[in-house]
């Protein structure tokens, strides 16, 4: 049946998070990335249209999800075209039983191809899935303005950023108690890139890439995009606040430590050693 596969309710629920995405501001242009780590038996509703390709090397071995199947965005494609055409700007994929090759399943329309950071969307889904039990299936990647310019002013370092951010909004240590990683600038797509930001997804399920942008991760769509909306509002206060320092203003008060753990006791979190 020609468009089923547009209309499952995970490939909606995909486009909403890039249409809803595109809309934030965070992927000018062909910025960013988003994949799906798909469950069998949504795999199982759609096999009728699976049509599959040939082998291709991944680049990584990764072998905790061999075999699996992910929805993921195209090579070059635009976030604000995803809801008209998502088979050109996104596809399906699947991993050899190896972990070391993948082939197309589906979509990618014109000579298409996953996007070329698909060796680091893979190796997160590796260590989220073993992280979460199989329940983490969503890696997002995108260029949040606010948290990109607070990697040209903050020290670079997990402590720093978890810290400050937590100090915006109360919501923030409840959202993200383990933190949020941080790497110093890297090549957007490089192996070294793609294995430091698997080694921090190991503990936390935010990584901010100095002067790049952002992957978040989630058990769900929902999740992944609202970890995501979450910092980058908490990094937009931070802005506007060190803005106002700048011209004469001054801290007053903050969220302190002493506040910090008190949210923590009353609402049972387990905060990251930075407070």
């Amino acid at each position: 049946m020609v468009g089923c596969v547009e209309q499952t309710p995970f490939m909606r629920a995909f486009v909403r998070m890039a249409t809803d995405s595109w809309n934030q501001g965070w992927h000018e242009r062909n910025g960013g990335n988003l994949s799906y780590r798909i469950p069998e038996d949504e795999i199982d509703s759609i096999l009728g249209q699976i049509e599959y390709g040939e082998w291709k090397p991944l680049g990584i071995t990764a072998p905790n999800v061999a075999g699996e199947f992910f929805l993921i965005t195209a090579a070059g494609s635009y976030f604000r075209n995803i809801a008209d055409d998502i088979s050109r700007c996104a596809g399906i994929i699947q991993i050899d039983g190896s972990g070391a090759s993948y082939r197309q399943c589906w979509g990618f329309a014109g000579g298409g191809h996953p996007t070329s950071e698909l060796p680091t969307h893979i190796m997160n889904h590796e260590v989220k899935k073993l992280a979460t039990c199989g329940a983490n299936r969503v890696i997002h990647h995108a260029h949040p303005a606010n948290i990109v310019a607070l990697t040209f002013v903050l020290p670079l370092t997990s402590e720093a950023f978890t810290h400050k951010l937590w100090q915006m909004i109360s919501e923030c240590a409840m959202v993200f108690p383990e933190g949020v990683g941080v790497l110093s600038w890297g090549v957007p797509g490089s192996m070294q890139l793609a294995e430091n930001s698997a080694e921090l997804m190991k503990r936390v399920n935010a990584v901010v890439w100095a002067h790049h942008g952002l992957f978040c991760a989630g058990n769900t769509f929902d999740e992944a995009f609202g970890l995501m909306h979450t910092i980058e509002k908490a990094a937009s206060i931070l802005v506007k606040v060190l803005s106002m320092v700048g011209c004469g203003g001054q801290f007053r008060q903050t969220i302190t430590d002493a506040n910090l753990h008190s949210l923590a006791d009353a609402y049972n979190l387990e905060l990251a050693d930075f407070a």
